[in-house]
């Protein structure tokens, strides 16, 4: 199957998923956008324009360099999701404070001190309670990509900020944990 990437490319941040010809959703098929990817890097791939003119491989390079930051952010669930927040006007980084619940903060306040005191004891009981939080969020946000998908209401976006807000504040945690145990 051939594909072809259509028109000139003025903002490129939003051709993802129209570059790679899938239908804007959160819950993509990964083996599809795999299979897009390849098919279009291949068509599009510098060594099959380097007989071309100087007009031809220059767009080749960019619709490849395209292409591969595309494929690089869709591929990425937390990457797309701030993507899709993006182009709807919205950060993913907004009202931060807002969307981290009382208890994971009491936990966090926790955490931060046996860090802070280098506490491996403390933090070897409590990673694990991070990690599961964080498995949680990312499951939250698999059922609001796909309330998103159904819906593509902006309503539906919000839920996916504040989950993505507190997935991002978590694994900040866990990483920081994961460093302590390492020292």
């Amino acid at each position: 199957m051939r594909h072809v990437i259509h028109g000139g490319l003025t903002n490129p941040l939003m051709e993802y998923y129209r570059v790679l010809e899938l239908e804007p959703k959160l819950a993509l098929d990964t083996a599809e956008l795999q299979k897009h990817f390849y098919d279009l890097t291949r068509q599009w791939h510098p060594d099959r324009f380097s007989t071309k003119s100087a007009a031809e491989q220059a767009e080749s390079l960019e619709k490849t360099s395209l292409l591969n930051d595309a494929f690089r952010t869709l591929r990425d669930p937390v990457l797309r999701g701030e993507y899709v927040l993006a182009q709807n006007g919205l950060e993913a980084s907004g009202q931060r404070g807002h969307d981290v619940p009382a208890a994971l903060l009491e936990e966090v306040l926790e955490l931060n001190e046996a860090l802070a005191e280098a506490d491996k004891p403390q933090i070897e009981r409590l990673l694990p309670q991070f990690r599961s939080s964080l498995d949680a969020v990312d499951a939250a946000l698999l059922e609001q990509f796909a309330a998103w998908d159904a819906s593509n209401s902006p309503e539906a976006l919000k839920p996916i900020r504040a989950s993505l807000n507190q997935r991002k504040y978590i694994a900040n945690l866990v990483r920081d944990a994961e460093r302590a145990l390492e020292r």
